[in-house]
């Protein structure tokens, strides 16, 4: 399968590892992507995260997408650059694992995940452990080519409702078939959590640029997004519908409220902060 290790693969190399504690990596992005959003950055980290605790269960288990008490956007990340990835393992048993981890470019972080959860389902319902064993250990080893990373497809919204600068209902229409499937997961392919946050964060920034709050054109992001929740899997050709809202700004930063449901049940909830492109969290 070309897409495996290819089309959503962040983790280039493990540059240090203490099992089962902490591990250093890196990820070169390559310079031919338009672009690569703050949320793959995180993505990347929790891979690194991931990594580590299957190896410490002897890839009998894999963690997925569960909680993130906080991640906090510091800047953004170009085509070309190196992320420099640490993580440190809280726990990890075979019913999830906690940790916290974060990226670095040139020296200085980008992106830091706080309090994430992922918890454990048995390796062989995603993928087969003697490849991700092998895999592991040329990561430990030489390291994987850099370069494999091609983009993944716009997702696309179709509004069903909205007020400007405030709300937003649409249906996000997951593709049946995309490369990131065959390398998330190959045996049970489902939607990235993290391409659902870039998608709603996307959205939430457009609705903000929407309001009479900021001077028109003013650039605007999301620096923090706390409360992350994924309930549950979204599936290729799936349709959930995405709800934003838009709350009043306190002294520059406006919360929105982002939820993601499927048949009427909520299957994902954050919380992101979107303010002036120029103030950072980390300055407030």
């Amino acid at each position: 399968m070309a897409e495996r290790y290819n089309a959503f693969s962040f983790v280039d190399r493990i540059s240090s590892l203490e099992p089962g504690i902490r591990a250093k990596g890196h990820f070169r992005v390559p310079g031919a992507v338009e672009d690569f959003p703050s949320s793959l950055v995180a993505e990347a980290i929790g891979q690194l995260a991931a990594w580590v605790s299957m190896d410490q269960l002897d890839y009998r288990f894999r963690p997925v997408a569960g909680i993130a008490a906080e991640l906090t956007f510091l800047r953004a990340v170009q085509p070309g650059q190196r992320l420099d990835l640490e993580v440190e393992i809280d726990n990890c048993s075979g019913t999830d694992v906690a940790y916290g981890g974060r990226a670095l470019v040139d020296g200085k972080v980008v992106v830091e995940l706080h309090h994430s959860l992922g918890p454990m389902l048995p390796m062989e319902e995603f993928d087969q452990p003697a490849d991700v064993r092998e895999r592991f250990a040329l990561l430990r080893d030489l390291g994987a080519p850099e370069g494999r990373y091609q983009g993944v497809p716009e997702i696309e919204l179709v509004p069903l409702e909205q007020i400007p600068g405030q709300m937003l209902k649409a249906t996000l229409r997951v593709p049946e078939t995309a490369p990131f499937f065959g390398d998330h997961f190959p045996r049970r392919p489902v939607f990235p959590a993290t391409l659902l946050l870039n998608t709603q964060l996307k959205a939430a920034i457009r609705l903000a640029s929407e309001s009479d709050y900021w001077p028109r054109n003013t650039p605007l992001w999301a620096g923090r997004v706390r409360d992350l929740k994924m309930r549950s899997f979204i599936l290729p050709g799936q349709e959930p519908e995405i709800r934003l809202a838009l709350a009043d700004p306190v002294q520059g930063f406006a919360l929105a409220t982002m939820t993601t449901h499927i048949g009427g049940k909520r299957v994902a909830h954050a919380l992101a902060e979107i303010g002036p492109l120029t103030v950072s969290p980390e300055k407030r």
